[in-house]
């Protein structure tokens, strides 16, 4: 039997014109994420992190000083979107960079799904996302909200419209 080997793919790197775009368009010219202080942490094509500082203004239980779970599906769908952005970014790598950044006008959420496992009580949060599926017109994505310490507290699901 033929054994077929395939050569190694090279990981995609991104240039850090089209990161900066990324972290403006993700951190700053959508306001709402300002409004939940969600930070970017890692860009890759396979992933993407975040990082949510526990405030006051995202207290939901005041009893507990619990997270609202709005904060934790908004957050959650963000990154998401973010995961859509970079393997949108990867796929089209022959483009420059602001071309590439320009494809996200259309991107938009058209289902979430929040399944809440643990009381989101904490300093800080951390938040990942991956893409299980792009496609030319959409994007289905997973996500998690973890404690600091690693723990899952929340996950989702989504499907974005690309274009």
């Amino acid at each position: 039997m033929t054994r077929i080997v395939h050569p190694p793919t090279q990981p995609v790197v991104f240039e850090a014109e089209f990161l900066e775009g990324v972290r403006q368009i993700f951190e700053e010219k959508i306001v709402f994420n300002q409004v939940l202080g969600l930070r970017v942490t890692e860009i890759a094509p396979e992933r993407v992190r975040g990082h949510i500082a526990m405030r006051p203004q995202l207290v939901g239980h005041f009893a507990y000083n619990r997270i609202h779970g709005g904060v934790i599906s908004a957050a959650l769908d963000a990154m998401g979107g973010l995961a859509v952005m970079a393997a949108i970014g990867a796929r089209h790598l022959d483009e420059p960079p602001l071309q590439r950044l320009q494809r996200f006008a259309k991107l938009g959420t058209i289902d979430l799904r929040i399944d809440y496992l643990r009381p989101g009580i904490g300093e800080a949060f951390d938040l990942e996302a991956e893409v299980l599926r792009l496609g030319s017109r959409v994007a289905t994505t997973r996500m998690a909200f973890l404690a600091v310490d690693g723990k899952l507290l929340a996950s989702g699901a989504a499907a974005y419209i690309v274009s």
